[in-house]
């Protein structure tokens, strides 16, 4: 992508102005994106993103610029301009770059390039008709295909220089139900680590009926009743709750700030002891998953919460040093327009010993949350709340009558202390989390959870 002495020189304009440490990423990304609305394609589009971004340090401060000009003489340029905001002695440095050998772990079979555009636009098309012809309730759908292929290389002044190669693909529909002048909406978005062979795995006409399963479940649901009751997150996509309402707190661009409420708490009980949380980089093909992290470190199993006691936090090369700690392998970015922080991977409750059927069973009255939609929380409080896409009452014991407009509310540390039965069903969904180094795509998984006691948002009048 670029020659080892064109990146040499880059790193040490760099470090002209006596910098610590510098480091160069040149990113190459194929991709292709197309949306279907109502049975025609609104917008396709394939494209070609290339571009290069260097990164300098300076005791605990951090310059970044970029540019999509790779001759050597505007890199060295722009490292140059960017060196400008360090004042300190010039140290007398030699490079000695070893590239580091990659091990992949996400075999892909087809490359998605070498797949016709015509055959992508048939599988929005087979999921739109599945979606559309599933109730006559169904009034829109919205369909979308996304693939990539992006190529990396990454160096810095510590010797390191590496290259790899991500290749992703994802399909993703959305259904509205319409009844009396209300709409609900369905979705559901499957995505992997793989190449075209992904539509071996998923059956984009089961993805359609699903999304408009949710949407037609909805609209004909009675509004959900407010107050404090148990409540059971389902598997797969409920994960998003421990993702964003406990996994940003655990992440170091906020704790090596203080501005977490985990931050300083390693090694104290955050969490029922049932809980064990877990972010893993490593898993083969999964949508969140890297061979190694955009600053070239390779990718590991982070055991965050183990039996409900507080373990590690996700570690990006800056924010270790601010904490005085090893990076573990969680420095990600959208693209080489973002310098990299510490963000999740593939993040998980890991399983328990009861069944689902027991949770259900167990639970005399509660709130049954079987898919969760959009949120936000504060990493600082962990305060949170969440819409429920799809509910249902549980009473006495079993799964009643679905309800609508239920929100979640709460903050993510009680929430960890107040799971009181964890499953054995754990499965991820996929989905593009977004913070200061831009979107990436994450895996939010868990098995089926119960909170004995937890904030439900609805309607007073319908309790």
């Amino acid at each position: 992508m670029l020659s080892k002495k064109v990146i040499e020189n880059v790193l040490l304009a760099a470090l002209s102005t006596g910098a610590d440490f510098a480091e160069i990423f040149v990113e190459d990304r194929f991709s292709t994106n197309i949306d279907m609305v109502g049975g025609y394609v609104e917008n396709s589009i394939s494209g070609r993103d290339f571009g290069i971004g260097v990164r300098i340090f300076h005791g605990l401060n951090s310059v970044y610029a970029y540019t999509n000009n790779s001759e050597e003489d505007n890199l060295i340029k722009v490292a140059k301009e960017a060196a400008l905001a360090i004042k300190s002695s010039k140290k007398d440095l030699v490079l000695n770059l070893m590239k580091s050998k990659v091990d992949n772990r996400h075999i892909v079979k087809i490359m998605p390039n070498k797949a016709e555009k015509a055959r992508k636009v048939e599988l929005l098309k087979r999921g739109y008709e599945s979606a559309k012809s599933y109730d006559t309730l169904i009034s829109q759908v919205t369909s979308n295909y996304f693939d990539e292929v992006q190529h990396v290389l990454i160096a810095n002044t510590d010797g390191l220089m590496v290259e790899d190669r991500r290749i992703r693909t994802r399909f993703k529909i959305q259904s509205v139900a319409s009844k009396d002048g209300e709409t609900q909406i369905g979705y559901y978005g499957p995505g992997a680590s793989m190449g075209f062979e992904f539509f071996d795995v998923i059956d984009v006409e089961e993805v359609g009926k699903e999304a408009s399963r949710i949407a037609k479940t909805m609209i004909l649901a009675d509004y959900c009743p407010s107050g404090v009751m148990p409540v059971v997150i389902h598997n797969e996509f409920g994960g998003v709750l421990f993702h964003e309402a406990c996994g940003h707190g655990l992440e170091a661009t906020f704790v090596s700030k203080g501005t977490s409420v985990f931050a300083g708490k390693l090694g104290e009980q955050v969490a029922s002891p049932l809980v064990t949380a877990i972010d893993d980089g490593t898993l083969p093909n999964e949508w969140g998953s890297l061979n190694v992290d955009d600053e070239g470190t390779p990718t590991q199993r982070n055991v965050l919460i183990e039996n409900g006691i507080l373990k590690s936090y996700l570690i990006d090369k800056l924010n270790g040093k601010r904490m005085g700690m090893e990076s573990t392998g969680s420095g990600r970015r959208q693209s080489y327009k973002f310098p990299p922080t510490s963000r999740m991977n593939n993040t998980f409750i890991a399983n328990g010993n009861s069944t689902f059927e027991e949770i259900i069973s167990n639970t005399e009255r509660g709130l049954f949350a079987k898919k969760l939609g959009g949120g936000s929380v504060n990493p600082a409080t962990g305060e949170f709340n969440f819409a429920v896409m799809e509910g249902y009452l549980i009473e006495n014991g079993e799964i009643t009558k679905p309800v609508r407009g239920a929100t979640l509310i709460g903050t993510g540390i009680k929430v960890l202390e107040n799971i009181d039965m964890v499953g054995n069903n754990q499965t991820f969904g996929q989905g593009v989390c977004g913070s200061l180094s831009g979107m990436v795509p994450t895996n939010v998984g868990q098995p089926t959870i119960r909170i004995k006691a937890l904030t439900v948002g609805g309607r007073k009048g319908d309790e």
